[in-house]
């Protein structure tokens, strides 16, 4: 079992907040990206075929849906595609299903229009709930949206806007983050400059627990710190990353992991065109990194850790910081999620 992340870098415009590696399609054919990316995995296949594909970004709805049936056909699975809202029509949405997608995630933001204008985003609100309808309407029954809290100018109540009108339109999925500034994106150089402060402390806990209070109140279970789902429409993709299931990355930035070792493509296009099959670098981990990582990811989602990875030692300090799971597990409490670090940091060595 094994999944397949692609990366496509491009981007028509970069998001404030942004920090992924991404830049424009000037100079570089979208073809010969892809036929990259197809040689890259023709040396370094994990599978024959994989359970889960992600196709992310950047922006992969910059280039022509028909270049992603190549690697979309690679597996039966579960099959995503990232878009934005402004780059959704009826036309589009049918090229996606027709090159194999079957699960769409849409970067929506905010459902504010000030909000979204605060960090470039080129959409509206009105821009994205009408995209949402035409991906429905073409035949998308699995569609993810993404929301961010503690953007500048959010306060709690428009936050509640954005969300009960998100759930409104019942996607299956929803990921929800707290903005975070980033070294060297726009976003961060203005806060430096003092042309925004960040949104204050309590807001941000008022805007997570009344996300968890509606997105429960919808249905939706709360599988991992950031993540909501319908029964059964978690991102089975993602899922991969917290549980240790090996999984290829492709495109400059990616990267991977095959049950033993991690490792990374540089963020670098203009190299990695040139030796695509071999850019990758290998990430050397000790040990006590790789339990740490297990560790970490584990305790991201509800399903928690497994307390056999720990010592009798490290068991006792687990049990008094974590609740029990029905299943034998210990897990972080959904109250304490959104200040998990600390605990963690207590359980790794």
């Amino acid at each position: 079992m094994a999944g397949l992340y692609v990366h496509i870098p491009f981007c028509r415009h970069k998001c404030a907040y942004c920090d992924f590696y991404s830049g424009p399609l000037r100079g570089f054919r979208a073809e010969e990206y892809v036929e990259a990316l197809i040689a890259e995995h023709s040396v370094r296949r994990l599978a024959d075929r994989y359970e889960t594909i992600y196709i992310g970004g950047g922006t992969p709805s910059t280039i022509h849906p028909a270049l992603l049936r190549p690697l979309l056909s690679l597996g039966p699975g579960e099959r995503t595609v990232e878009v934005n809202p402004e780059d959704v029509t009826p036309q589009m949405a049918t090229q996606w299903l027709q090159a194999g997608a079957n699960r769409i995630s849409m970067g929506v933001q905010s459902l504010i229009d000030s909000e979204l204008e605060a960090v470039g985003r080129r959409h509206t609100a009105a821009g994205a709930i009408r995209a949402f309808r035409t991906l429905r309407e073409a035949g998308f029954d699995n569609i993810s949206l993404d929301l961010i809290y503690g953007l500048p100018g959010q306060t709690p109540q428009t936050w509640r806007r954005s969300v009960e009108d998100i759930l409104e339109l019942e996607p299956e999925h929803l990921s929800a983050y707290s903005l975070s500034y980033e070294p060297g994106t726009l976003l961060h150089t203005r806060l430096l400059t003092g042309k925004i402060t960040e949104t204050a402390e309590d807001d941000i806990v008022e805007m997570y627990e009344f996300l968890c209070t509606a997105t429960h109140r919808a249905g939706f279970n709360h599988y991992e710190i950031s993540n909501f789902a319908q029964p059964g429409r978690h991102s089975r993709h993602n899922s991969s990353y917290w549980d240790s299931t090996p999984y290829l990355g492709l495109g400059p930035g990616a990267h991977s992991f095959d049950g033993e070792r991690r490792s990374f493509n540089p963020a670098n296009l203009g190299e990695y065109m040139k030796n695509p099959a071999g850019a990758f670098q290998i990430e050397e981990e000790t040990p006590t990194e790789r339990h740490n990582d297990i560790v970490m990811t584990q305790l991201r989602t509800s399903r928690g850790l497994d307390p056999e990875l720990l010592t009798p030692q490290e068991r006792t300090k687990a049990r008094r910081l974590l609740q029990p799971t029905p299943e034998g597990r210990l897990r972080i409490s959904e109250a304490d999620w959104l200040r998990s670090d600390p605990i963690m940091i207590e359980l790794i060595r």
